[in-house]
């Protein structure tokens, strides 16, 4: 139920996001927490009302609005406007799990929770996502503009940052399918139907699969 996605940013994008990193002074991280989470989130973000930042927000969504695989596996239906992170030396995001429901600007479910890493990872120590599956610890350190995808009800953490600085986007989708389960099984089938088009071409196999998919899509999506 973990998706990496690379080459989300283009690399002119990915630099418009570290000016802004360099430019806007970032405030303490947890005033945007609530709860357990405000407890552990020690780590700085930028003010989303700042002009440069809300062209940033702009910027992701974007991004993630072109990105195929993104909508072939989250299947979104709106997303939150993302939250620019930043973590330095002694920084760090304890255990916790994220809130069900968003309330600003509007009310909205967090099915989908997606990191966009903007730092390369030699760049700095420590700073790994990890989640908890459940069956075991996924520590995910990505290339810069590349992305992960996880369900927001997985305990997760972010590592110590023991050297370098760790800036990373954060943000949620509401799903038109709001099953995870539902939604591993769709985007196994449309991996399918991929592979086998490029192996075999048109097929009544392949027809026969795609309206599957959709029928599914039609019993499953909630628009």
């Amino acid at each position: 139920m973990l998706t990496r996605i690379d080459h989300v940013l283009t690399e002119d994008e990915l630099a418009r996001l570290t000016r802004m990193f360099a430019t806007v002074a970032p405030v303490a991280g947890r005033s945007t927490a609530h709860g357990l989470a405000a407890e552990v989130k020690h780590n700085q973000q930028l003010p989303p009302e700042h002009a440069e930042v809300q062209d940033g927000v702009r910027l992701v969504l974007e991004a993630l609005k072109r990105n195929a695989l993104f909508h072939h596996s989250a299947f979104p239906r709106r997303a939150f406007a993302p939250m620019f992170s930043r973590y330095e030396a002694g920084m760090s995001y304890g255990e916790h799990v994220d809130n069900a429901i968003l309330l600003t600007p509007a009310q909205m479910r967090t099915d989908v929770a997606v990191t966009l890493f903007l730092s390369e990872p030699d760049s700095y120590d420590g700073g790994e996502l990890v989640i908890n599956t459940g069956h075991e610890e996924r520590q995910v350190k990505l290339p810069a503009g590349s992305l992960v995808t996880y369900p927001p009800y997985f305990l997760h953490r972010v590592a110590p940052v023991t050297r370098g600085v760790r800036l990373a986007a954060v943000t949620w989708v509401e799903s038109l399918v709001r099953d995870p389960a539902q939604r591993h099984l769709l985007q196994q089938m449309d991996r399918a139907m991929g592979s086998l088009h490029a192996r075999h071409g048109e097929s009544s196999e392949l027809h026969a699969l795609n309206n599957s998919y959709h029928t599914l899509m039609r019993m499953w999506a909630e628009t």
